[in-house]
């Protein structure tokens, strides 16, 4: 009986998209910041548009509409926020947290 020989796969030579925090890809996403900025920079970005208030308006409506209310859910809700939110309004965001 013969086996097959197993190949392993190549050794990578970048950093895999799932080594950056989720945070940092949502706020890539939305263009909120580039996708080298560093990630405790991006994570202040990512407390500063959850301190803003419009984000806050449209995070508790996702979290009253989904019931969530666990420690993750706060990211999701942010997440689902942003994306819910026109070119426009997140231009706008984008200034008020230069600020």
């Amino acid at each position: 009986m013969k086996y097959r020989k197993q190949s392993k796969p190549a050794p990578q030579t970048h950093p895999s998209t799932l080594a950056v925090p989720s945070y940092h890809r949502v706020l890539v996403k939305h263009g909120l910041i580039e996708k080298t900025l560093s990630i405790p920079d991006a994570y202040e970005v990512f407390l500063k548009v959850g301190a803003d208030l419009e984000v806050q308006k449209l995070r508790r409506k996702v979290a009253h509409g989904n019931k969530m209310k666990h420690v993750p859910a706060l990211y999701l809700a942010t997440a689902m926020a942003l994306q819910g939110m026109t070119k426009q309004e997140l231009e706008a965001l984008k200034l008020r947290i230069k600020n």
